[in-house]
């Protein structure tokens, strides 16, 4: 693999991030510094430790980064289940995005997975 931009994790995450801008963009302005804010920090978050992670070229730090990546996934999960609570998001989108997250977290814990076996 020649780039992290190969990786199917790093472009669903991306996508993931894409939906929580737009997503976000639908609560109330009085969230703007709140949890639209916290959202979406832990949304990018991910694919960038993700690319951060790759190009440092070796392997403990890569895990490191994708260790903060999955930490930053679980923050998002909390943070959409805040926002569900909270009426910000329909039952329908919270779905979606929940899967898709959810998705993004499996494929980052069979990479962390994989590569500390490797190690071994």
């Amino acid at each position: 693999m020649n780039s992290y931009k190969e990786l199917i994790v790093w472009q669903k995450s991306i996508g993931l991030s894409k939906k929580i801008y737009f997503l976000t963009e639908q609560f109330p302005k009085s969230e703007i510094f709140g949890i639209v804010n916290q959202m979406r920090r832990a949304a990018v978050s991910i694919p960038s430790n993700i690319a951060e992670g790759y190009a440092r070229g070796h392997r403990k730090e890569y895990l490191q980064f994708l260790s903060i990546a999955f930490g930053s996934g679980a923050e998002l999960e909390t943070q959409i289940l805040i926002a569900k609570e909270l009426n910000f998001i329909k039952g329908g989108e919270y779905k979606e995005i929940s899967s898709l997250l959810e998705e993004v977290m499996k494929m980052l814990n069979k990479l962390i997975s994989s590569l500390k076996n490797s190690d071994s």
